[in-house]
């Protein structure tokens, strides 16, 4: 009601984001407990039902003796002792309705006995216990962390020795989460030789919190090579490096006063373990406000302008951003999985370049290294301005926003020039190999869903011990629906075939299941997940790679609705709920 509005809120209070994606917290009880809850509502029902008979039938007893209760022994309607005085009428008598209330309860009292009140205290007692003994057991105990094992919840203790199979997020689960810059692929070039990896000699004025070690070769290729096109391709590989994350650099105090110690903040360890990377090669990234960010390069600062920003996202697997340059061009960095940029790539720029980066990173991710590809593109001033109109466009529209920023960022990143690629290690956390070998001693199937490439993921599968040489290993990699259910028919029919030659267990063949994230998608797209689920369940170990944390979550409901398994979902918490 008025002519004028200094500002609106919107998207406040209950509307929030935090306040529309918070379900409550659910409620988590074991099995046993869920049966015990069961049990007595049953033995509550039958309780109430005992009694309602005894109360019924005691109103039709008294109503059938009515004339007769002056002489039962609990029913007199008159004091004797006050005869002929005006209370003498129902003295211990209340009417028929009263005493069939009083009958009720008075069952209620004799036949409460079946209710197992004490069940649960004992049930109570035995979790304590159980609690104790795990908090005070050695073994869980973590010499790096000075910490014991904690019981954070007593409800489903007991479900632990009902768990039948596992699943299993790789980073940060069976890995450290400690990523460190291992070698990279620049202009179709390998360098990737460890024995060269050493500190660089000088006295360098920004140092990475992190220590990195660079190769000889690579540093003396980005120093004294600009002026070739191998150093001047190098240059823009760690720039694109530098340039291409969200990470915050932090300066802080280190122990030389004559160097400064730059912390990278992010919420990625892959863009900490690259930024930390390009600056132990003289590419440092010092600042970052919300439009533009300053680079040392090689001693010298320098300001680029951030003129966009698509982030990473698990549809395009893939982040650009747009840099104003000193030198006033305008260029495209984008990084992300190789099956995401060889798309995007020109690959009649340089064919020879593409061949030999691809044979790259089939030997990175051998290795069970992660890999990253980086391109570029130098945009004309048309070229930027018609994306900065589409771009306001769509992140204003009230609809469909993020469907319309992807197409955006579809539409600019295209044609791009391949730079190299990158590996980057990420070790096996302590303990892991021997746990999941005792898992599968113990019975339990283990499943492991990562986002990593097929070879990455199997050479990780190999190196904690999930696959092992004597395995069969079935291979479902389709890039088309037809292939897909082709693939997915022949497994069926391996699956057959070894249990018809097998019969007993203990010589039966071990099974292993190898899937990617684009399979998934036709198998959930055409309804066979009856038939995932029949190769699935026959295998002792399945992996699947190249999937997103949704596809996560399938994963794990196509076996939840279709066994009564005890499940156990690790990583991904958002998304993973155990049965």
């Amino acid at each position: 009601n008025t002519s004028w509005a200094v500002g609106v809120v919107v998207y406040a209070g209950r509307e929030t984001k935090a306040m529309l994606n918070n379900a409550g917290t659910p409620t988590k009880r074991s099995r046993l407990e869920t049966h015990m809850n069961r049990e007595t509502l049953f033995l509550s029902g039958i309780l109430i039902v005992l009694c309602s008979a005894v109360a019924t039938l005691s109103g039709v007893w008294l109503r059938t003796h009515q004339t007769d209760l002056e002489l039962a022994q609990f029913f007199h309607k008159k004091d004797y002792l006050k005869v002929g005085k005006e209370d003498n009428e129902n003295y211990n008598y209340y009417g028929i309705a009263a005493q069939i209330v009083f009958n009720f309860l008075m069952a209620v009292i004799v036949f409460q006995i079946m209710i197992p009140i004490s069940l649960y205290i004992s049930m109570e007692l035995v979790r304590l216990g159980q609690a104790y003994f795990m908090i005070r057991d050695a073994k869980l105990y973590d010499a790096s962390s000075d910490s014991r094992f904690q019981c954070r919840a007593l409800n489903i203790n007991e479900d632990l020795g009902q768990v039948k199979c596992v699943f299993s997020d790789k980073t940060g689960t069976l890995t450290q989460n400690k990523m460190e810059f291992r070698c990279a692929s620049i202009d179709g070039v390998d360098y990737s030789d460890v024995a060269p990896q050493r500190p660089v000699e000088g006295e360098p004025a920004w140092v990475p919190k992190v220590p990195v070690k660079v190769d000889r070769e690579v540093m003396e290729l980005v120093r004294n090579g600009g002026a070739t096109e191998q150093g001047m391709n190098a240059g823009e590989f760690f720039l694109a490096l530098a340039t291409c994350n969200t990470i915050v650099p932090l300066i802080i105090d280190g122990p030389d006063p004559k160097k400064k110690v730059i912390d990278y903040q992010g919420e990625s360890p892959d863009e900490q373990a690259l930024v930390s990377a390009a600056a132990a090669y003289g590419f440092v990234l010092v600042e970052r406000s919300s439009g533009h960010i300053v680079i040392d390069v090689l001693g010298q600062k320098q300001r680029f302008d951030v003129l966009g920003l698509h982030e990473f996202d698990s549809d395009r697997k893939r982040m650009s951003v747009i840099i104003g340059c000193p030198d006033k061009t305008i260029k495209l960095f984008v990084k992300g999985a190789d099956s995401s940029m060889f798309g995007i790539i020109d690959k009649t720029l340089n064919p020879d370049v593409v061949q030999a980066t691809e044979k790259h990173l089939h030997s990175y991710s051998s290795v069970g290294l992660r890999t990253l590809v980086i391109g570029v593109r130098e945009l004309s001033q048309s070229e930027f301005q018609e994306w900065q109109m589409a771009y306001e466009k769509a992140s204003t529209a009230l609809l469909g926003r993020g469907n319309l920023l992807r197409s955006v960022a579809a539409n600019i990143e295209r044609n791009m020039r391949l730079l190299g690629a990158s590996g980057v290690e990420d070790k096996l956390q302590d303990g892991v190999p021997e746990a999941i070998e005792k898992l599968r001693e113990a019975g339990i199937k283990v499943w492991v869903l990562t986002g990593d490439k097929q070879e990455t993921a199997i050479s990780i599968g190999y190196s904690c011990k999930l696959l092992t040489r004597d395995m069969t290993q079935i291979v479902i990699n389709s890039n088309s629906r037809e292939s897909c259910r082709k693939s997915l028919d022949d497994a069926i029919s391996m699956v057959n075939k070894l249990r018809s030659l097998s019969t007993d267990s203990q010589s039966r063949v071990p099974l292993a299941l190898i899937i990617d994230g684009n399979s998934l998608v036709y198998i959930f797209d055409t309804d066979r997940e009856e038939k995932l689920f029949e190769v699935a369940i026959a295998c002792d170990v399945v992996l699947c790679c190249r999937v997103a944390p949704l596809q996560k979550a399938g994963i794990v409901d196509l076996i939840k609705k279709r066994t009564s398994d005890m499940t156990l979902a690790i990583g991904d918490g958002t998304f993973f709920v155990s049965n």
